[in-house]
């Protein structure tokens, strides 16, 4: 089973369980913190007065088994006004926000990155209310990107392939990744590259129209459904991506560096007989001849 489907069954688990002693443990607190990716995903911490470590250790408080976690990596702890985060001399270093910190005072809604996780501070009066909401949108929408999750958008696909077949009106897919996204993660690292991805979907999501679904379908692929259009619209649309990319500055604390995208179009014409996966395999393999064919390009 693929990495994400694996964390989206355990996030079914993780809030199918009772959580009424927790939130109101948390409520008297007013502060609680969230797994929102990588390992343990939905797990969550009551913060109070006692720090707690974060890492792979068995001696920390939060375990995040994983190679990109040190053994002792980060601690929350509070110091009498305020919950504050400390690094713990890690080896690939603690983010808040997107930035590397040593020691930072947290606030409502920060994210804390350690390693390939992503967590979420939640403070205030109202934090039944917050960590139900959060736990909605992680059903979603993804947590690193904030667009639209593999799962919402595979049923988005499959509804709309389900409609059309009454309706005499195409559907058409778009699918697309980064070029050579190892390389940014081998030489600028990985927290390089997860800033690369968010950076990458912010501007897709300006470009996009309003009827379109925009979706993360795996660790570096997209994916855009836009019923009601033909492919050379589609097509079109997908230049747009890629020249947008093409002439955007990607940057990590302070190192600059190239990003370009190739691109699969393809459409199910009114009256086709095509199941979502076969539209999907169609289109992905237009991106696939798209890399072929020298990368930074559309195919459809």
């Amino acid at each position: 089973m693929p990495d994400d489907e694996y964390l989206e069954a355990t996030l079914e688990v993780t809030i199918s369980r009772d959580m009424s002693s927790l939130i109101s443990t948390a409520a008297q607190q007013h502060a609680l913190v969230i797994v929102l990716s990588g390992p343990r995903l939905g797990t969550r911490s009551v913060l109070g007065e006692a720090p707690i470590d974060i890492g792979r250790g068995s001696t920390c408080q939060l375990i995040l088994d994983a190679d990109s976690v040190s053994r002792r990596h980060a601690r929350i702890e509070w110091n009498g006004k305020q919950h504050r985060l400390l690094d713990l001399e890690s080896t690939n270093g603690t983010y808040l926000n997107g930035a590397r910190v040593r020691d930072s005072v947290l606030k409502d809604g920060d994210r804390i990155g350690i390693g390939k996780a992503l967590l979420k501070y939640v403070s205030g009066s109202n934090i039944e209310s917050q960590y139900h909401e959060e736990i909605q949108r992680l059903m979603r929408f993804d947590a690193l990107t904030g667009v639209y999750n593999k799962r919402h958008f595979e049923e988005s696909l499959r509804l709309a392939v389900f409609t059309a077949r009454n309706a005499s009106r195409p559907v058409s897919l778009i699918v697309f990744d980064l070029d050579h996204f190892k390389k940014i993660n081998d030489t600028h690292g990985h927290t390089a590259g997860d800033q690369v991805l968010c950076d990458l979907a912010k501007l897709v999501k300006e470009v996009s129209a309003p009827d379109q679904v925009f979706g993360r379908v795996g660790g570096e692929e997209f994916a855009v459904l836009w019923e009601g259009t033909d492919l050379r619209s589609a097509a079109d649309h997908a230049e747009k991506i890629r020249a947008r990319v093409a002439a955007s500055r990607f940057s990590f604390e302070g190192t600059h560096f190239p990003v370009t995208v190739s691109l699969g179009v393809a459409e199910r014409s009114p009256g086709l007989e095509e199941e979502a996966e076969r539209l999907y395999e169609r289109a992905d393999e237009k991106l696939y001849q798209a890399k072929a064919s020298g990368r930074n390009r559309v195919c459809s």
